[in-house]
């Protein structure tokens, strides 16, 4: 049975998961609670992160939207300012999981956990977003590193996330219908700095879709990003869809995402 301990400060949570290896943070408990019922994760403390204060949503100089990494799933999806700056944000927040998991789960420990199905990564690939931390920024390009595996060393905490300003973004996702994970998620994104595509679901870790990203460079519409062929080789198989058929389902979401946002 793990210990429990309530945080009081970033600086405190950090200390007590530096200290102990198998310690873990709990944000909103909707990754990390079910891996312990199955046994797959047996942390020897938990420190909760409930009184931190960092569920705030606000926009800086009318170009970056900062989101809180204790913002619940469900704030996200119902702020008017995601909904206006980061429509494609808006829309994938929306989707994820049940409600209860929606008013549970946390942006932070959504992408702290980087779990291969997770919504989220895909969004801050797709976004350009860049997580921070006490110690410093990192972007999201940098971030997702391998399965459930991140940048973060032991102990370093989420404390936002900031996204630049992108009214033109879609998210598509086809969900694996008993967990509603991504069995693949299509992020787009089109801004005067080009195109972005996030996926997610589909191999160990979210990843940029280079290839649709130069094909829409050149044509944006449906039809360039189904024309993109998707190696299957780095992508899963697994008892819910081949990595074929991952390979199919990325260029027909990323078209319904282009199609979206025109």
């Amino acid at each position: 049975m793990a210990d429990y301990l309530r945080a009081t400060s970033t600086e405190q949570a950090g200390q007590l998961v530096a200290a102990d290896a198998d310690a873990r943070f709990l944000a909103g408990g909707q990754s990390l609670l079910p891996s312990m019922r199955l046994g797959l994760s047996a942390p020897t403390q938990l420190v909760d992160l409930q009184d931190l204060r960092l569920d705030r949503i606000w926009v800086e100089n009318e170009a970056t939207v900062h989101i809180g990494a204790m913002c619940r799933h469900e704030q996200v999806a119902a702020s008017r300012d995601v909904q206006g700056l980061l429509p494609g944000l808006a829309m994938l927040a929306a989707q994820i999981g049940d409600r209860q998991v929606r008013r549970m789960g946390t942006i932070g420990g959504s992408i702290a956990n980087a779990d291969p199905a997770a919504c989220y990564p895909a969004g801050l690939l797709g976004l350009g977003a860049t997580v921070h931390t006490k110690r410093r920024a990192i972007a999201a390009d940098d971030f997702f590193v391998g399965i459930y595996t991140t940048a973060l060393d032991p102990g370093e905490l989420i404390e936002r996330v900031s996204f630049p300003i992108a009214r033109l973004s879609s998210w598509q996702k086809f969900k694996q219908p008993a967990s509603r994970f991504s069995l693949v998620g299509v992020f787009v994104n089109r801004d005067s700095q080009g195109v972005r595509v996030g996926v997610t679901g589909a191999a160990p870790c979210a990843f940029r879709a280079h290839a649709l990203e130069a094909a829409l460079a050149a044509d944006w519409s449906p039809a360039a990003a189904r024309a993109v062929k998707i190696d299957a080789s780095m992508l899963m198989s697994d008892l819910h869809g081949s990595a074929e058929y991952r390979a199919a389902l990325i260029p027909e979401l990323c078209a319904r995402a282009v199609a979206a946002i025109q």
